[in-house]
């Protein structure tokens, strides 16, 4: 979806750049696949913030999404593209034969009035864009959205705009995906994958040109360490511009967790062992 730029006929104008909702539906989202969603605030049972920076925003209601796609041998006609305000992928909302109606990631090239479906088996013409297969069954080198990491339990990985895993080789009754990151991860076979690449790629490309846009989306203000004085932050103080309390303190967090080069991946993880090759090129532990 292309990015529009607005005339500076405002302060803000002059900065804004968000994306075109040429093609997008404007009528109400179906009825039927909305929940209300309620906020935290980044606040947990005790009321005490836990996630910094979160508040207000416009209120929202979920649109629940078919990420299992367990509606088999059943074609689907996409009847419209819709907004989520809960992502930054846009939805499509499809129509099987036998009159259900569902909410899924809208992938790049789905359009209005064309046809899907969900099945265990396939010929060489059924691997199109919003097609859902097992990953056993799916030509390597093809590009996949929406991926399960448990049979069954629905998809979990390459789900925001623009995410696509790349299917390398099935063996043994794995297969392997190469993630976005480079990263190299063994998953099971049957695991149901989507064909093709989410839409909306342009999202991060976005100016939000004024402060108000950015608490409409429920985010706070974010004030530098830096900026801080010593007894609020690790890095705050010193006279004039310094990087962090006078000296060169490593970039932490207010409670001194390192940011940068601090592996935050506990070594002890389970499904560690289904990482092949590391975002770094390197071999998990253990391995030659």
């Amino acid at each position: 979806m292309a990015i529009k730029i607005f005339r500076p006929l405002t302060p803000a104008g002059r900065f804004t750049e968000l994306n075109h909702r040429e093609g997008l539906s404007r009528k109400r989202p179906e009825r039927a696949l909305l929940e209300s969603y309620g906020k935290s605030g980044g606040r947990n049972v005790y009321g005490r913030v836990t996630s910094r920076h979160r508040g207000g925003g416009h209120k929202r209601l979920y649109r629940i999404i078919d990420f299992k796609r367990d509606l088999l041998d059943q074609t689907a006609r996409v009847q419209a593209i819709e907004y989520d305000p809960n992502r930054t992928a846009n939805l499509a909302l499809v129509a099987y034969t036998g009159g259900e109606k569902r909410y899924i990631l809208a992938p790049e090239g789905l359009k209005v009035g064309s046809t899907i479906i969900a099945s265990d088996k396939a010929t060489t013409n059924d691997f199109l864009v919003g097609n859902n297969f097992p990953l056993e069954i799916i030509p390597p080198s093809t590009r996949v959205h929406a991926v399960e990491l448990v049979p069954g339990r629905g998809a979990q990985i390459a789900r925001c705009a623009g995410a696509s895993l790349e299917l390398i080789a099935v063996e043994n009754g794995q297969a392997q995906l190469k993630m976005p990151s480079g990263e190299l991860r063994l998953v099971h076979a049957k695991c149901r994958a989507t064909i093709g690449i989410v839409g909306n790629a342009d999202h991060n490309k976005q100016s939000l040109g004024k402060a108000g846009r950015k608490r409409w989306l429920g985010k706070r203000p974010h004030v530098r360490g830096m900026a801080m004085n010593p007894v609020d932050h690790p890095n705050g103080g010193g006279q004039g511009k310094s990087k962090g309390g006078g000296g060169r303190q490593q970039l932490v967090s207010p409670w001194g967790q390192l940011a940068k080069g601090f592996p935050t991946r506990r070594r002890s993880k389970l499904s560690n062992r289904s990482i092949i090759l590391h975002h770094n090129g390197r071999k998990p532990r253990g391995q030659k």
